[in-house]
């Protein structure tokens, strides 16, 4: 079937195509315009517009209350938007949400096999596509056969994370699904889900409060205001995901939170240079010297504000 031509976003060159051999045009696209929602008289969603293509993380990014979930729902098909349009190009859908979501009278195995099974592929088809993808997401063989109780938090993410995996969706839609993970587990569902991704062309839409999280992860990243939820800022990255570093991470989350229009979605003061925050000296006031350390100079803590 001929897809229309791939639709840039307002005031902005369309999104890199992150080693893709096909053109843009060619890729499944799910693509979501002039979008507005709400419940009962509260407007939750008012003129959303963006497009993610296969092989591109999108992550939509705000504070608490301004309709991240409400738009991802939209996105799965479980509500329909009170006006624009949400045209999916994907074939398959997969969801991860913030809580592992697991029965609790099914094993490991037969949790993952579940989509399968539904799907009605044979009983030994769907075990062995779940042992494969449950394996490669760091799953031991002893862990099939317990039960989501017998399981860590971090080891119930990782079926999650199977879960969704095992249809090989083009299309995948977490909801803040690392939010409670420590910062080691996280890194590590991070690097897995990045290996993962990397071998297939699978479009990623993740929403998340964390920006350094959606720093670390996207192409792109969508940042939403409240009341009612709509995309105040919108930032690309040329560097592929798997490439960034902790300094790379850190600066461009920083650069990120700095402007205006993102600290006033998080109701945050607007940004003071380092400079700033110290009093200014008298002109009589003798500084400290500083104290010679290895041969580098060291500033004392008193020296912060000068003594006259």
């Amino acid at each position: 079937m001929n897809r229309a031509p791939t639709r840039s976003e307002p005031g902005k060159n369309a999104a890199p195509d992150h080693g893709a051999a096909a053109t843009p045009a060619a890729l499944p696209a799910l693509r979501v315009h002039a979008v507005h929602h709400a419940f009962a008289r509260e407007s939750v969603l008012d003129g959303i517009d963006f497009e993610l293509r296969a092989g591109e993380i999108v992550a939509l990014v705000g504070p608490s209350g301004c309709g991240k979930t409400t738009l991802l729902n939209l996105c799965a098909g479980l509500l329909h938007p009170d006006a624009g349009t949400i045209d999916d190009g994907f074939a398959t859908r997969a969801c991860m949400f913030q809580q592992p979501r697991l029965l609790p009278w099914k094993s490991t195995l037969d949790n993952v096999a579940l989509v399968l099974a539904a799907r009605g592929v044979a009983r030994g088809e769907s075990e062995h596509r779940a042992r494969e993808i449950g394996l490669r997401l760091g799953l031991a063989h002893g862990d099939f056969g317990k039960f989501p109780h017998q399981l860590s938090g971090g080891m119930q993410s990782r079926v999650a994370l199977a879960r969704a995996l095992v249809i090989d969706p083009e299309l995948l839609l977490l909801d803040e699904p690392f939010s409670a993970l420590d910062i080691g587990l996280r890194e590590e569902m991070y690097r897995l889900l990045l290996g993962h991704l990397a071998e297939r062309r699978v479009g990623v839409l993740m929403i998340t409060h964390d920006l350094g999280e959606a720093v670390r992860l996207s192409h792109r990243v969508l940042v939403m205001a409240a009341k009612p939820g709509r995309i105040v800022s919108r930032r690309a990255f040329d560097e592929a995901p798997a490439q960034r570093d902790d300094a790379w991470i850190h600066a461009s989350t920083a650069r990120l939170l700095a402007r205006p229009e993102v600290r006033a979605s998080f109701g945050l003061p607007p940004s003071i240079g380092a400079s700033a925050l110290l009093p200014a000296a008298p002109a009589d006031c003798a500084p400290q010297p500083a104290i010679i350390a290895d041969g580098a100079p060291v500033i004392p803590f008193e020296r912060r504000a000068p003594r006259c």
